[in-house]
């Protein structure tokens, strides 16, 4: 049974990293294309001939940009708030996992310690019928 909660803890610890990994992943997303916009915006100039034809447009596309790159910092802030719980749940995980590793190895000693007791009576047994036959 504890072998069982043993795996089972260390199963939610596997998917948690998985998981944790996927926000990561995201997060860099993110800081990728907010390095692209910010670098669009600083690039950004009114073209002769093209849609960015008047000052004001070219204010009206900036602003836009700097809009999604608010947008997509508050998205990462999410993440990280995400990613800040499920360390926490991480850790909680592993703790318990410990805890479970421990009981088992614990078990494991104390099984081991029987049945050398039970070897040794086994053996006295011997020794003492042995010696009482002589």
């Amino acid at each position: 049974m504890i072998n069982k909660l043993y795996n089972l803890k260390k199963n939610q610890t596997d998917q948690m990293l998985i998981q944790k990994s996927q926000i990561d992943s995201r997060i860099d997303q993110i800081d990728a294309e907010i390095l692209l916009t910010k670098n669009s915006i600083s690039s950004a100039t009114v073209q002769k001939n093209g849609a960015i034809a008047d000052f004001m447009i070219l204010t009206m596309h900036k602003d836009t940009m700097k809009l999604h790159i608010a947008k997509l910092e508050s998205e990462k802030a999410k993440l990280n708030e995400e990613l800040k719980k499920i360390v926490e749940e991480i850790i909680e995980l592993q703790k318990q996992s410990e805890q479970f590793k421990y009981i088992l190895e614990e078990q494991r000693i104390e099984a081991k310690a029987a049945q050398l007791k039970l070897e040794q009576e086994t053996t006295e047994e011997f020794i003492q019928s042995k010696y009482i036959r002589k």
